[in-house]
């Protein structure tokens, strides 16, 4: 009979401590509203299409920011670009050769020029006949095209070896386009292709999820969403972990509401509109908790109204011990 009574009195108690925790009241200075942690996802996607070689990530593995992640093939690119390396030298050699041109020519004309001074000061002297003289003219106006068409001719090569060494950096950066490195700090939360899979142009190699930036996305009515503001103090309790009181802030209210007629005539329906709102975790605490963030968490967001006010004792922040 006593071990009865004992047993009945500790269910009282659990009773009763159990009435006591769900009996608590939301003062009316904040709003409640049910949501999910959602955190944000980066997708790491190929830029050219290949065959993945490798992938060095697992699905839960921590990357940081501009780790390699995954190797393209790059045998075929390769072998473009010792083509392309191949063009510039052939390029460089066509400057050169037309700037030795160029040189000739202007040795030419040289020659030319002394050639008509000589035939002009014989013809004022009538050493030699003005046919002559048109003649060495004649030539001297030839060499001059001459070096004209060979000083063009530099110019086309250069612009020749430009477009080999641009060539030569696209296909450089092709192939630095097939190591996928990762853009964020995070974690891998899909590894969506294996090695040996062909990929295409924009394929999906690997999900990140980016641990600075976690929220949950609640809906407050006209009559709450009219008293919050951007920064305005916040509090997420996880159905997961209700002991726990994670703090946070507001860092979104939509400007549009939703799941209602976008004109409304009534105080009534004015009353049912639903405005979307993200309530975030600060980034400090989500570099000292990174381990505990899950996405798809579902609890409850807690949001002061207000330009101030004051939290009731049971949603003070109470946080896990970090280190356990």
């Amino acid at each position: 009979m006593t071990v009865v009574l004992v047993l009945l009195a500790a269910a009282g108690l659990g009773a009763y401590a159990y009435f006591q925790k769900t009996a608590q009241t939301v003062p009316a200075n904040i709003a409640q509203a049910n949501g999910r942690i959602e955190v944000q996802r980066v997708d790491i996607s190929t830029k050219v299409p290949g065959r993945i070689a490798s992938i060095t990530m697992r699905e839960g593995d921590m990357v940081s920011e501009g780790q390699v992640v995954a190797m393209m093939d790059e045998t075929e690119v390769r072998a473009e670009l010792a083509a392309t390396k191949a063009a510039v030298e052939r390029a460089i050699q066509g400057v050169a050769q037309a700037r030795a041109t160029t040189a000739s020519r202007e040795a030419e004309l040289a020659l030319a020029e002394v050639q008509l001074k000589r035939s002009t000061n014989l013809l004022e002297k009538d050493y030699t006949s003005r046919a002559e003289a048109d003649q060495r003219r004649a030539a001297r106006d030839v060499a001059a095209a001459a070096v004209q068409a060979a000083k063009a001719a530099i110019g086309d090569a250069e612009a020749a070896r430009k477009v080999a060494e641009a060539n030569v950096a696209q296909v450089e950066a092709r192939i630095a386009d097939m190591t996928l490195k990762a853009p964020i700090a995070g974690r891998v939360e899909y590894r969506l292709v294996e090695p040996g899979e062909v990929v295409a142009s924009g394929g999906k190699v690997v999900t990140l999820l980016d641990l600075s930036d976690v929220y949950m996305t609640v809906f407050l009515p006209t009559a709450s969403v009219g008293q919050v503001r951007l920064g305005s103090e916040a509090r997420i309790v996880l159905d997961a972990a209700p002991d726990y009181v994670i703090p946070a802030n507001v860092s979104f209210v939509a400007a549009e509401a939703q799941f209602t007629p976008k004109t409304v005539e009534t105080a009534d329906e004015r009353a049912k509109l639903m405005y979307r709102v993200k309530v975030s975790v600060p980034i400090e605490l989500l570099r000292q908790y990174r381990d505990y963030v899950k996405s798809g968490l579902t609890g409850n967001a807690y949001i002061l109204l207000g330009s101030s006010g004051t939290w009731p004792d049971w949603l003070q922040p109470r946080l896990p011990d970090a280190k356990s």
